[in-house]
This record gives structure tokens, C-alpha cells and sequence, in this order.
């Protein structure tokens, strides 16, 4: 069906929607962690795996998890996306990269930046991030408690 309205009466407008929830005990302990340079995921009584980020249940399981766990700031990066556009609600500027880095002692895939490397050049920055090869956390300088206390993985 066509739409009746003519361009004249349609209002086009951008609208922020400012929010604050509460984290709960497992985003809590995980980003306290990482304030202090700790990574911590949740262990699943049921399948074993290590969560992380830490979760309050496992997704595959539903069984609540109890024990914590450290793993290790390092990892073998999975897979990668360098994004060169820009969009509504980006926390950094064009270009960056995200990967996915399978943290030592973790059973789950953990997304991030991923830096280190002169993104300028699509060809040759693709060339220098390495799928199956070891990274770890740079972390930030100024640690608040957030997922920027680790400002990207770097190629070890």
C-alpha cells in the first residue's frame, strides 16, 4: 500500500534516548576486573565452559553459574572487520578495527578492538592483522571500570 502522506507533513528528526540500568553481580565483578587489569569470566556447572564476559547463566545450559574464573589477557584472534564508514552512534571515529579473540582459559569468543596496525590503507591493513594469530590487551592508561579499560588487542 502506498503511503498518503506528502513529503510536507512528514517530520524527520534524530531522538536520543538516555538510559541507566543496573549491571547485577556478574557485569559488576567482570568490569571491576578489568580495573585492575583481570579478566574474569563465570564457569557453567553443566557444560563447563568459561564464560566470557562473565554471565549470571550459561546461554546453553540455563543453569546459573557461581564460579569465577581469571583467564588470561591474550588469545588467538578469530576473525576481524576493519570499518571505514561512519553511522549514528559509533563510539570512535572511522577507520577501526573489531575482532573476536579467543582469550586463553576462555570457552567463548571475546569482541574488541583490535589496533596496533595503520588502518589508512585497506589492503595493506588486512594484510597485517592475522586470523589465527596471538594477541593481547593493551590496556588503557586511566582504568574506570568499563570495557575501555582495555583500549584494543595488539599482534604479539
Amino acid at each position: 500500500m502506498k503511503s498518503m502522506a506528502n513529503p510536507e507533513s512528514v517530520l524527520k528528526k534524530t531522538i536520543e534516548l538516555p538510559y541507566t540500568w543496573a549491571m547485577g553481580e556478574p557485569t559488576a565483578k567482570f568490569l571491576e576486573g578489568l580495573r585492575n587489569k583481570k579478566i574474569f569470566g563465570t564457569k557453567c556447572l553443566k557444560c563447563k565452559r568459561v564464560l566470557v564476559p562473565a554471565r549470571k547463566f550459561c546461554p546453553r545450559c540455563f543453569v546459573n553459574t557461581k564460579e569465577w574464573i581469571q583467564v588470561s589477557d591474550q588469545g588467538t584472534l578469530r576473525t576481524y572487520t576493519i570499518v571505514y564508514y561512519s553511522y549514528p552512534g559509533q563510539v570512535k571515529p572511522p577507520p577501526y578495527a573489531i575482532g573476536v579473540v579467543d582469550l586463553e582459559g576462555a570457552d567463548t569468543g571475546f569482541s574488541h578492538y583490535v589496533g596496533g596496525v595503520d588502518l589508512s590503507d585497506p589492503a595493506k591493513a588486512a594484510g597485517k592483522i592475522r586470523v589465527g594469530s596471538k594477541y593481547r590487551a593493551v590496556w588503557s592508561r586511566k582504568r574506570e571500570g568499563n570495557i575501555f579499560d582495555i583500549e584494543y588487542f595488539t599482534l604479539l
